[in-house]
């Protein structure tokens, strides 16, 4: 039987972090989606998307994944991605007609290990997949991984941006001196806000119920945000000065903006992710300042202390850079494609 040129996928994601993994998944089923493929995103929790992706995107299928999973009168496609190494409902791998590429999706890492493990195959002992080959498919930041995920259209939105027009439309001054804050419960978020002479953009959920009753440092002020779709989030960092992002998605749409950021890593009991954080840092040839800043911020050095905008400011030629390290990539849905196309 031929290859299909274009592909059907079930892209499956169970919701953890509500904006993280929900919006790696949409980002990436809707790039595909926009590439002519038809995607079906299944997901136990699509709640979200109501406010990230209020208008759909051309070619993708939300589907909720529930339990017990019910496959009757559904055909698996031609490639099935594991969101974050979710695994698939038995049913679903034992309703195939023909073998799959399977793949799975891994979170967003700097480590070296990622380089050595990805486009690894992993054979299926068990269960109704038996025989069939997973392969291990790793984002990444250098080359021999697998890219991060970028709109094609991406570059031609940031060049229309203009800066001065948004602030302007959400009330704000166009020399005044903005920061997003999107993050977990640093215990650094006191000081930082007691400290730092800034407008606070403050997003909903945790960001705004950590962050609600602390002082604020003398004419500083604070505006939390409404829920906004996934265009909007973006130009939300475009538009600030500083950017507080947390997970997988925003650090990557941080990257974009080329502002200069602080990452809140998604904390791990047993703390690996402080070595996940200085692989990042040592990848983005962070300078002391922002090194430091970033350990602060995530609680792996006690104490923190406001740098001052000139400091901030010298952040952003760091993050430029790495930013056009990233763009002479191929980006993650375009690899994912090609990874495809070589295994079906």
């Amino acid at each position: 039987m031929a290859k299909p040129s274009h592909p059907v996928w079930d892209l499956f994601c169970r919701v953890i972090d509500n904006f993280g993994d929900v919006g790696v998944c949409w980002r990436l089923a809707a790039q595909l989606g926009a590439r002519g493929h038809s995607v079906r995103l299944w997901i136990d929790d699509p709640t979200a998307l109501a406010w990230m992706a209020p208008q759909g995107a051309p070619g993708v299928q939300v589907l909720r994944w529930s339990e017990p999973f019910d496959p009757h009168g559904l055909t698996p496609g031609d490639v099935w991605i594991e969101g974050f190494g979710c695994e698939l409902p038995e049913p679903f791998v034992a309703a195939r007609t023909r073998d799959p590429v399977w793949l799975n999706l891994e979170y967003l890492s700097a480590e070296a290990f990622v380089r050595r493990q990805h486009g690894l195959p992993s054979p299926v002992m068990h269960g109704p997949g038996r025989g069939l080959t997973k392969w291990f498919f790793h984002p990444g930041f250098t080359d021999g991984t697998g890219g991060l995920l970028r709109e094609d259209d991406l570059a031609a939105r940031q060049a229309a941006f203009e800066r001065d027009r948004w602030r302007a439309g959400h009330g704000l001054k166009p020399d005044e001196r903005l920061s997003v804050l999107f993050c977990y419960e640093p215990a650094a978020l006191p000081a930082v806000m007691a400290e730092a002479p800034t407008h606070w953009l403050v997003t909903p959920g945790r960001a705004a119920a950590a962050s609600h009753h602390l002082p604020l440092a003398t004419g500083a002020s604070r505006q939390t945000l409404p829920y906004l779709d996934q265009p909007g989030f973006d130009e939300l960092l475009w538009a600030a000065d500083l950017n507080f992002v947390r997970g997988e998605d925003s650090l990557v749409r941080a990257l974009w903006a080329g502002q200069p950021f602080i990452w809140h890593i998604y904390p791990q009991h047993d703390d690996a992710h402080h070595a996940k954080l200085d692989a990042f840092l040592d990848w983005l040839d962070a300078p002391v300042s922002l090194r430091t800043l970033h350990r602060q911020w995530n609680g792996i050095e006690p104490g923190a202390a406001w740098p001052g905008w000139t400091t901030v400011d010298s952040w952003r030629p760091v993050v430029q850079a790495a930013r056009a390290r990233l763009l002479a990539q191929a980006d993650l849905a375009t690899q994912l494609a090609g990874f495809v196309a070589t295994k079906g």
